[in-house]
């Protein structure tokens, strides 16, 4: 997958997840500042994107690193090569 197909796909998972229209979401969305991101949010979304983009399970001290959409993208992307 291409960076951009990874990103609408995270737009997606997120819009959903956020009650959000997938056009509000963009790479710089920060989960805390722009949704609100509590833990249980962030560990719901992450087990969305383990299943979605079948990367295995994300070491809970790499979650750390994962602030923005982008970031999530980049990783994902990352894990994928």
């Amino acid at each position: 997958m291409s960076v951009e197909e990874i990103f609408q796909t995270m737009r997606d998972l997120v819009a959903e997840q956020f009650a959000l229209e997938p056009d509000e979401v963009t790479m710089d969305t920060d989960f805390d500042r722009d949704l609100g991101a509590d833990s249980v949010d962030v560990v719901e979304l992450v087990m969305a994107m383990e299943e979605e983009f079948e990367i295995g399970e994300i070491p809970e001290e790499e979650l750390g690193a994962l602030k923005t959409v982008g970031d999530a993208v980049n990783y994902i992307a990352g894990k994928q090569k």
